[in-house]
């Protein structure tokens, strides 16, 4: 039988591919090609396109650790420069560029067609129910291109496990900021990169942090035994309600597609398009 382990592997080894959208040249090109100016523009514009043309509370909520104004200096915004079907475009457009310039032939062979209909049948697997960034994902259309398929289906089944983790962390009363606290407190990453790049200042920053002091978290800066076992219980959560299309796979599936996916992540992190420090944290399967 599957287990939560797979879950996790499977994720590590397919979010850089999927992270593509963030970290690509090609990706900012093809988003400000759209219309969109900056990191950040083209960030929010493509990955909530599937939600089409939200505000800035849709966006804060499913997104969940990002600070509102921060979300608001870009939502809805974006909608002006560019539509939610031109920004789904160019997402393609940049993932298609990206690859074919890091892993060349491999976009058009046998090996990535498999992986896209393995992966492909995971997606559909999706629970749908409480899942919004997952949802609005697998009611995509397919692309032609297996290079392409491949991407959609990771994109839908990493927001699929992206969901189930906000609903850990929301099951325990984890805010955004919390959850970023308890990321740093844990050594993940740090401090002064997520507030930096989810836009929390250092009041909010504070506030959570003595909030989970106040809960037995934290000791000072590190977590406290109870700390560190409420994070091993959120990440367990999160593997175990990321499971199931991983099930439906089946486990002869899933270390097929985790032997195809592997020389693809190293090709991907070898080129340096998955950065070491990013909040997603995503780890070395190996």
């Amino acid at each position: 039988m599957t287990s939560p382990g797979t879950a996790r592997r499977l994720w590590a080894l397919g979010e850089p591919y999927h992270a593509l959208t963030y970290f690509a040249d090609e990706a900012r090109a093809a988003g400000e090609a759209a219309g969109l100016r900056g990191f950040w523009a083209v960030y929010f514009a493509l990955r909530a396109a599937p939600l089409g043309p939200v505000g800035s509370e849709v966006v804060t909520a499913t997104f969940y650790n990002f600070a509102p104004a921060f979300v608001a200096r870009r939502v809805p915004g974006v909608w002006s420069s560019v539509t939610p079907a031109a920004a789904l475009d160019a997402r393609l457009a940049g993932v298609d560029a990206a690859v074919r310039r890091v892993l060349g032939e491999w976009a058009t062979s046998a090996e990535a067609r498999e992986a896209a209909e393995l992966a492909g049948v995971a997606a559909a697997a999706v629970d749908l129910p409480g899942r919004p960034l997952a949802a609005a994902n697998a009611g995509l259309d397919r692309p032609g291109e297996p290079h392409l398929a491949l991407w959609q289906a990771l994109t839908t089944l990493r927001e699929h496990r992206g969901d189930g983790h906000d609903a850990a962390l929301l099951d325990r009363e984890v805010s955004g900021v919390g959850a970023h606290v308890l990321a740093a407190a844990a050594g993940r990453t740090d401090r002064e990169w997520l507030q930096r790049a989810r836009g929390w200042d250092d009041e909010a920053w504070t506030a959570a942090a003595e909030e989970l002091s106040a809960r037995g978290w934290l000791d000072g800066e590190e977590l406290s035994a109870e700390g560190l076992a409420m994070v091993t219980a959120i990440e367990a959560d999160t593997d175990r309600l990321a499971l199931g299309p991983w099930r439906a796979l089946g486990d002869a599936g899933c270390d097929r597609l985790a032997e195809l996916l592997t020389p693809v992540r190293r090709a991907v992190v070898t080129a340096g398009l998955f950065p070491d420090r990013n909040p997603i944290g995503a780890p070395d399967p190996s």
